[in-house]
């Protein structure tokens, strides 16, 4: 199993809906990134996918990253400037736990879909969506930089 099919075609679709969902009335960006292996530190591995996916570059830095390491067992919460300004700051351990729950049965696609959408609301909250806003980023989910 590797980061491109650790998840069936079904479960990217729910995924990616998940996110257009959270992306529907607010203005913010979220992006699901999917690696095999994060040898260094999750957190340093999911900024430097931040920055690799362009996500500094949004109008109000208010995108939001998921990043799973499947072979390794990680995964982190990246949000921007932004939102991260205005969230408290414990905001995205509580999105992490209730995540780890649904991980630890085993359920991947649900605890993202369910930290995606907890996002979302954040996100609505702080930057709801206004005419003419536009879709910054892909919402597609994209996979790591390794073969294996």
């Amino acid at each position: 199993m590797n980061a491109v099919n650790f998840f069936s075609k079904e479960e990217k679709e729910e995924i990616k809906a998940a996110v257009k969902e959270a992306e529907l009335s607010t203005s913010g960006e979220i992006r699901v990134h999917i690696d095999n292996h994060c040898k260094e530190d999750v957190m340093d591995r999911a900024a430097w996918w931040f920055g690799r996916l362009n996500m500094h570059k949004t109008e109000q830095r208010n995108g939001v990253l998921f990043y799973l390491a499947v072979k390794d067992h990680k995964f982190a919460i990246l949000g921007d400037a932004g939102i991260n300004a205005v969230t408290p700051e414990n905001f995205w351990d509580h999105i992490k736990e209730k995540m780890l729950d649904h991980f630890s049965q085993a359920h991947f696609a649900a605890g993202l879909q369910e930290g995606i959408l907890m996002a979302g609301q954040a996100l609505k909250e702080h930057f709801p969506y206004q005419e003419g806003d536009v879709n910054e980023l892909s919402d597609e989910i994209s996979f790591g930089g390794d073969k294996e």
